[in-house]
């Protein structure tokens, strides 16, 4: 069997360590590559696997010296079956309209981005994202991946209100969600866990077999609800292990 091999070598650098962003008083590193426009679609399925994430055309894994918290996981669609709280998710988002759009930056999106960050992270990394950075997440980029749109059904023929936006990459394994926004008044609705399940539909219906969900950080309040899919699988160092299960969260 032929392997695919790379045009060129990969290049791997480090970040200078920084303030972590999801646990108080510790600091960070980063491991990064860029990602080449020859082969990027490949080399991110395979970083991807290996436990980095993309952003726009870099991948990243934390390097941390006296820290391992950030946990890839990803959800194994085989064994994967909502709860009951999940129903209730998905049936209150019954009246959302899915539409897959090419990666590219729109005013609406980015005026819903800006909404939901001052509204959950205030003062988060990307609190003082601009209208060309948004561009550069979304478009910046040379592997198979897309946007998805969620709006409430049209009532004059145009384009229905947008509830939320999830910048997601297609793998040969499955369905990585980059990152994702909601209209942040809508809480009731639950619109990340719901772009989540719907995520699960959409590996499903593509005959993949995972979602990615990137790093859980176990103790911080923003990456709390990736634990509540279970059964969920976590990157160790023997490869992709079943989380132990824990009593349901609401």
């Amino acid at each position: 069997m032929t392997q695919h091999v790379p045009r060129r070598q990969l290049r791997f650098y480090m970040t200078a360590t920084a303030p972590c962003p999801y646990l108080p008083d510790r600091t960070e590193r980063k491991v990064f590559a860029n990602l080449p426009f020859s082969d990027g679609a490949w080399v991110n399925d395979e970083l991807t696997q290996a436990g980095f994430r993309r952003s726009q055309n870099i991948a990243y894994r934390p390097a941390c010296d006296a820290c391992d918290a950030c946990v890839s996981v990803r959800i194994p669609l085989a064994r994967f079956k909502p709860s009951r709280s999940r129903l209730r998710t998905l049936r209150r988002n019954a009246d959302l309209v899915r539409h897959f759009v090419e990666a590219e930056a729109t005013v609406e999106q980015f005026d819903l981005l800006r909404r939901y960050l001052g509204a959950r992270h205030p003062t988060g990394g990307m609190s003082d994202m601009g209208w060309l950075d948004y561009v550069s997440m979304v478009e910046d980029t040379a592997v198979r991946t897309h946007l998805v749109e969620y709006r409430l059904p049209s009532v004059d023929g145009g384009p229905g209100r947008l509830m939320g936006v999830a910048l997601t990459d297609v793998l040969s394994d499955g369905l990585s969600m980059v990152y994702s926004f909601f209209d942040p008044a809508e809480e009731k609705r639950g619109l990340g866990v719901f772009a989540v399940l719907d995520h699960v539909v959409q590996a499903r219906s593509l005959g993949l077999p995972f979602v990615y969900l990137g790093y859980w950080v176990e103790g911080s309040r923003t990456m709390d609800y990736k634990a509540r899919f279970r059964p969920l699988e976590a990157l160790t160092r023997s490869g992709w292990e079943p989380l132990p299960d824990l009593a349901e969260l609401p």
